[in-house]
């Protein structure tokens, strides 16, 4: 960011935020000095600040090109797709339609990575809100390109399809054609689409701003919700408790707001379903990431059949490590008595990582390298940052952005390992262009999972201590834990929210009663909820920003291990496969993707398959005592 609008945002801050702001900054000194210095993120590969007159320009050029593509286009695909030249003539509009598609991503990659670095900063939310707006006003002139183009009968098309312009986006147009079931009149489409800036962006929005603004005490402190959690998986059993006290506290004391926000957009979804003809809840969110409703099923129903052989015995193995028969919820992430302690410095991080990818492809580990070097990664704790950690695809004329919340933890080198692992799926998958490399969320989670199993296979190699060894096999468990079964509870909440929503408000009470009987199922009689617990629902963003997303999850890690088995018995040139999966971004269904590899997530056993990698981890640590 320029220091014009840095000089702009400082004289917007209070004199409130300012102390807070500097008491953060001597705790960042704190911890840098145990994690190194931790890089941020250079967005002016994008735009050079918030007041650049490069996004006034290209705002400008975005609506100009809008309202000319509907000019020329609009009400004319039938009729001159039908024509002898009709292939060259659409694939010269596909081609306007994406260049439009590119800046759009453009300018809405960098105020959404903007308004994450600092969501409570007054000048980045109205610039994040007014971009917003603008791209939502600018896209309405562009609705009426995929309606036309799904009323065009399949033999015109398939016509069309034989120009080889045209036939280049053939996996574009077959997946659009796929939501043709389920649209709605033109007028309809375009008040749904006016209307989510009212609707469920501005509910997101403020889930966001609450979730920033949040604060909890701690130990005499007031902490963001990121410390806060982290504190979880403090060494200290006293510092847990209070953690899981302060959480269970301010969600109690906000519990109305995120209710509404939660009852708001199952409403609105529930419209948005209904008028479309969705016969289920979720599935909105199958058509949208290309699987079928029967295998998002059948994983799970065998992760929630595996339950017992999973997460109930190791949480029980995990109690016993603490010489307890139970463990607080706020004990569920505790470090184990037998780790090792100390904080792992950022530059040791980045080699773990570097080094694991490297040994699997050399390509693969260039291209994480050029996170660090060229400045792609958001790693420190900043008061306002958006918590958790994500890699941002951007759009494919510019590259992706990582941000996390890096403190020094194993989990946390874990982290880095898994959003690199999405950044190099989506430098590869750029060349396809900005419709066709975006990949669907079940496929998108296989190269974040196996980037992180490439560096915990290469840690537990160089591990010769057999407590040590011990210790990352149980981490390793927890995160698959937390990847399947977590993620695979979170779906079940979903569903009976989303459910039971259609009869009626539901409130906080009643979610918490929800969230107490999926969370019970799952996590098994090891694990003594607590009072306070049924609130936790309230921070998690999936809930919020992308209804059914969490199963993604417990895909691509079930999926991974899976694929991780063929890697190991693999002849040479199982990476130049991998990695050709993952250049083809959104070109090919995920079965298509996986035949290369003998692998069918059709298949009942599949999912079994991958869950046993789980099991057979869990009986390794069970004969260690």
């Amino acid at each position: 960011m320029n220091a014009k609008s840095a000089t702009s945002r400082a004289s917007k801050t209070s004199r409130k935020t300012a102390i807070s702001k500097g008491t953060a900054v001597r705790k960042a000194t704190a911890a840098k000095s145990k994690t190194g210095k931790l890089p941020e993120w250079n967005l002016a590969d994008l735009y050079s600040g918030i007041d650049a007159p490069e996004v006034a320009r290209d705002l400008q050029e975005m609506d100009a090109e809008c309202i000319a593509f509907e000019t020329d286009y609009k009400g004319k695909l039938a009729e001159n797709v039908a024509k002898d030249s009709g292939g060259q003539w659409l694939a010269a509009a596909v081609k306007r339609y994406e260049a439009i598609d590119d800046l759009a991503g453009r300018l809405g990659s960098y105020a959404g990575l903007v308004h994450a670095g600092d969501s409570v900063d007054p000048a980045i939310t109205k610039f994040y809100g007014d971009v917003s707006e603008r791209l939502t006003a600018a896209s309405v002139h562009l609705l009426f390109f995929g309606l036309e183009l799904n009323r065009v009968d399949d033999a015109v098309i398939e016509r069309a399809l034989l120009t080889p312009e045209l036939a280049y986006y053939r996996p574009w147009i077959e997946d659009l054609r796929k939501d043709k079931p389920y649209q709605l009149e033109d007028r309809v489409e375009q008040l749904f689409h006016e209307k989510s800036q009212s609707g469920y962006a501005a509910w997101n929005r403020l889930f966001d701003q609450t979730i920033s603004g949040l604060r909890f005490k701690v130990g005499g402190k007031e902490l963001a919700i990121e410390p806060t959690l982290n504190f979880l998986q403090d060494r200290a059993p006293e510092k847990r408790k209070a953690a899981g006290q302060a959480l269970a506290k301010t969600f109690k004391e906000n519990e109305r707001t995120f209710a509404l926000v939660t009852n708001t957009l199952a409403k609105d979804k529930e419209i948005s379903d209904r008028w479309r003809g969705f016969a289920d809840v979720a599935d909105s969110r199958h058509l949208n990431n290309r699987v079928e409703r029967e295998v998002v099923d059948a994983l799970v129903g065998s992760v929630r059949s595996a339950y017992p052989r999973l997460s109930h015995r190791y949480y029980a193995l995990k109690a016993g490590w603490f010489k307890k028969k139970k463990l607080a919820h706020w004990d569920r992430n505790a470090p184990l008595p037998f780790a090792a302690t100390g904080t792992i410095a950022w530059p040791e991080a980045r080699n773990m990582v570097l080094t694991a990818y490297r040994g699997f492809s050399v390509e693969m580990a260039d291209i994480a390298e050029r996170f660090f070097t060229d400045r792609w990664i958001d790693a420190p704790v900043r008061p306002g940052k958006a918590p958790g950690a994500f890699s941002h695809p951007t759009t494919p004329s510019a590259h992706p952005y990582v941000l996390m919340n890096y403190q020094g933890r194993p989990r946390d080198v874990m982290t880095l390992a898994h959003e690199l692992g999405h950044g190099v799926h989506q430098v590869l998958a750029a060349k396809n262009g900005a419709l066709m490399a975006p990949t669907p969320l079940t496929l998108a989670e296989t190269a974040s999972v196996f980037g992180e199993m490439l560096t915990f296979k290469r840690l537990l190699g160089q591990t010769k201590n057999a407590k040590q060894r011990q210790a990352l096999l149980a981490g390793k468990v927890e995160d698959m834990i937390n990847t399947v079964v977590r993620q695979v509870a979170f779906y079940s909440f979903e569903r009976a929210i989303h459910t039971e929503r259609k009869n009626g408000e539901l409130t906080a009470q009643r979610i918490g009663e929800i969230w107490l009987s999926v969370q019970g199922e799952s996590l098994g009689p090891a694990i003594d909820i607590r009072p306070g617990y049924e609130n936790f629902w309230m921070y998690i963003p999936h809930f919020i920003h992308s209804p059914f997303y969490v199963y993604a999850y417990a895909f691509g890690d079930c999926l991974v291990n899976s694929l991780y088995a063929v890697y190991e018995n693999a002849s040479d040139g199982f990476a130049e496969r991998y990695l050709a999966m993952l250049a083809a971004g959104g070109t090919k269904h995920y079965s298509e993707l996986l035949k290369p590899f003998g692998l069918d997530a059709k298949d009942p056993k599949f999912w079994d398959g991958g869950l046993s990698v789980i099991a057979g981890m869990i009986d390794e640590l069970e004969t260690m005592g």
